[in-house]
């Protein structure tokens, strides 16, 4: 049964929610060109993933 929300106290409710937030995107470097892009991704700037070219791009 639910608690009526005027009982609970204002601590109790932001300790329930306290999980509840923005994470940062896990970004690292692209060894083939450095650019900041996400994990186990293709990199966009240079179109690699693993070592090799995967996505052709024009620079």
């Amino acid at each position: 049964m639910a608690v009526p929300s005027h009982k609970t106290s204002k601590s109790n409710k932001r300790a329930r929610r306290g999980h509840i937030k923005l994470v940062a995107a896990g970004l690292s470097a692209c060894p083939n060109c450095g650019e900041l892009r996400k994990s186990h991704y293709v990199c966009s700037a240079c179109g690699f993933y693993d070592g090799r070219e995967v996505v052709k791009t024009s620079k």
